[in-house]
C-alpha cells in the first residue's frame, strides 16, 4: 500500500468545510453531508479510482466557506500510477472549485495532520465603502477607518505562546487551549488589508475571533493593551466577534 501526499486548493464557498463529519476544531456542522465537504468529495473520487474505499486525512479542518491555497492531505492506495498520472486522474474527476496542485509518494508513516509543524492563514479585509462585487466571496468588507498601528500593537501582544481559550468557539473540554502564534503580519494592499497568521496550530474559530478582536482595535472599540486582559480572562465574551468565513484562506502547511 503506497502513501501519497497531496497539496490542494479549493474555493470553500459552497462547501460545509473540510471534514465530512463536524467534530472539533474548524468544522462547522455536525450534520455535514460527505457529498458537501471537501474530504467527502475526495474520498468518493479516490474510492472510484481505486475500486475500493479510500480514506483521506487532512492537515486540519477548515470551516464552511473558508478557502485554501495550500491544504495538505494524505491517503493510502494500491496503484501502479505515477504521482503525475494519479494527479491527472484526480483532477479529471474534481469539480472546478477544487484542484490538486501536487502529488508525491511519501513514507508509510507520514501523516498530514500529526506531522504538521506550523500553518499560515490569511484574512482579507476590504477597507472601503465601495464593494468589490467580483471579490465578495474572498473578502470581508469593513468600510470604517482602521488604525493600522493600533492593530499592529495589539497583534504583538497576541503573538507567542498563550492560552487562547478566549479566542475559540469550542466547547469546554480536557484538551489544551495553549497555542503558539509565531507572527501576525498586517499589510495594506491597495484598498485591502491582509492579516497573515502563522503558528503551530489554531483552535476552532481562533483566527476568525482574533480577526474580530483586531478589527475592534482598529475601529477604537478596544485598545491594544486590552489583549493581555482578554487572554488572561479565558472568557469568549471578552474577545471580539466571529468574523465571516469568506475572507479566510489556509495558505500553507509546513513540515519542517
Amino acid at each position: 500500500m503506497r502513501n501519497f501526499k497531496i497539496v490542494l486548493q479549493y474555493e470553500g464557498t459552497r462547501y460545509k468545510g473540510w471534514q465530512k463529519q463536524g467534530k472539533g476544531e474548524g468544522d462547522s456542522s455536525s450534520s455535514a453531508s460527505p457529498e458537501n465537504t471537501i474530504q467527502g468529495k475526495l474520498e468518493r473520487l479516490l474510492s472510484r479510482i481505486a475500486g475500493k474505499p479510500v480514506e483521506i486525512q487532512g492537515s486540519g479542518r477548515t470551516d464552511a466557506g473558508v478557502h485554501a491555497y495550500g491544504q495538505v492531505a494524505n491517503f493510502h492506495m494500491d496503484t501502479d500510477d505515477t504521482p503525475e498520472a494519479l494527479m491527472e486522474k484526480i483532477n479529471s474527476y474534481l469539480p472546478e472549485d477544487i484542484g490538486v496542485i501536487s502529488v508525491e509518494e511519501v513514507p508509510e508513516r507520514f501523516h498530514s495532520r500529526l506531522n504538521a509543524k506550523s500553518k499560515t492563514y490569511r484574512y482579507r479585509v476590504l477597507n472601503n465603502a465601495v464593494p468589490h462585487i467580483f471579490e465578495r466571496r474572498y473578502v470581508y468588507q469593513v468600510p470604517e477607518h482602521l488604525d493600522m498601528e493600533a492593530m499592529r500593537r495589539a497583534a504583538i501582544l497576541l503573538t507567542g505562546s498563550h492560552d487562547f481559550k478566549a479566542f475559540t468557539s469550542a466547547k469546554k473540554g480536557k484538551k489544551s487551549t495553549v497555542r503558539t502564534v509565531d507572527s501576525i503580519q498586517i499589510d495594506r494592499v491597495g484598498d485591502e488589508i491582509h492579516f497573515t497568521f502563522s503558528g503551530n496550530g489554531f483552535l476552532y474559530h481562533m483566527v476568525r475571533i482574533l480577526m474580530g478582536t483586531l478589527l475592534e482595535v482598529g475601529t477604537g472599540a478596544k485598545k491594544p493593551e486590552d489583549m493581555t486582559a482578554i487572554l488572561e480572562s479565558g472568557s469568549r465574551e471578552c474577545a471580539g466577534p466571529l468574523v465571516p468565513a469568506c475572507g479566510l484562506a489556509l495558505m500553507e502547511v509546513r513540515y519542517s
